[in-house]
């Protein structure tokens, strides 16, 4: 197995994006106002009040970049060869995990697994299957904490880190990209990411395949103006039933698949598809 160690923690200066430094003028002004200015103080509580629900807006539209960088779709180059990416959540799952793999064998297909940390660590033998396979495995945190976008950067840096750690003491491969429970986060993400060299990734669309049954709908939304470059999520942990009783992915896979060939689009992993420019660099050793 080829082992990898992390790049060192980036020691560059984040880029603060625009919403956050005109958030810092719009308090000083707020505070400024209250304070000089006779009778503007509730004007200026109200103020900085709507800045807090802008931001906080902002941190529950899992496709926005207002809060920092945000990869929705890959790269030009990568959609200019017909690229589109699958990527599913939430595993390794003991009882879907391993049917998802083997219909992907019969696909031909190498997709790309957010997973959570404390899962691979108690099913290592699944984890390595997945990446034995030529998948992916990525960084979706190590507990999945229904209250994570709500803590704070130590708290997130912490999490994300034991995530990192754990999946490369199992596969022997650390993670490059790093996708949020359900994309919710707050402000304090981008930052912790940034230093831990980590590319947030979210999606181009969505199946809602953990609460939808119905593998025609999810394969519709899915499908729903496909394109090259197409970041595609699906689940393998908390997924859906058919009527059947099956995973709904597994009756939504073959079909998108071959809609994705008979459109000339191959899928591929993550990081075959991110140009090395948009993720930390990696060492074998």
């Amino acid at each position: 197995m080829t082992s990898t160690t992390a790049a060192p923690a980036s020691t560059a200066a984040w880029p603060w994006p625009p919403l956050l430094r005109a958030s810092i003028g719009w308090h000083v002004a707020a505070v400024a106002a209250g304070v000089l200015v006779p009778g503007a103080a509730p004007w200026a509580i109200g103020a900085i009040v709507l800045n807090h629900v802008l931001i906080t807006a902002a941190g529950l539209t899992p496709r926005s970049s207002l809060l920092g960088a945000n990869i929705t779709r890959l790269p030009a180059a990568s959609a200019a060869r017909g690229e589109v990416a699958i990527t599913i959540d939430d595993g390794p799952d003991p009882v879907v995990t391993p049917q998802v793999l083997e219909l992907l064998d019969r696909l031909d297909v190498r997709a790309t697994f957010f997973c959570i940390a404390e899962k691979v660590r108690d099913q290592p033998a699944l984890a390595l299957d997945i990446v034995a396979r030529g998948h992916s495995i990525q960084n979706h945190t190590a507990h999945h904490r229904h209250d994570f976008s709500l803590r704070g950067a130590r708290a997130l840096a912490k999490e994300i880190q034991l995530a990192q750690d754990l999946i490369e003491q199992v596969t022997g491969q650390r993670p490059s990209c790093f996708r949020a429970p359900a994309g919710l986060r707050n402000p304090f993400l981008a930052p912790v990411l940034h230093r831990l060299q980590l590319s947030l990734v979210s999606w181009t669309r969505r199946g809602f395949d953990t609460r939808e049954g119905d593998a025609a709908t999810v394969a519709a939304r899915l499908g729903r103006d496909l394109a090259a470059g197409d970041i595609l999520l699906l689940h393998d942990g908390n997924a859906a039933r058919t009527a059947a009783g099956q995973p709904v992915l597994l009756e939504v896979l073959p079909p998108l698949v071959a809609r994705l060939r008979a459109a000339g689009l191959r899928p591929v992993t993550l990081p075959e598809a991110l140009n090395p420019s948009d993720l930390p660099t990696v060492h074998e050793h």
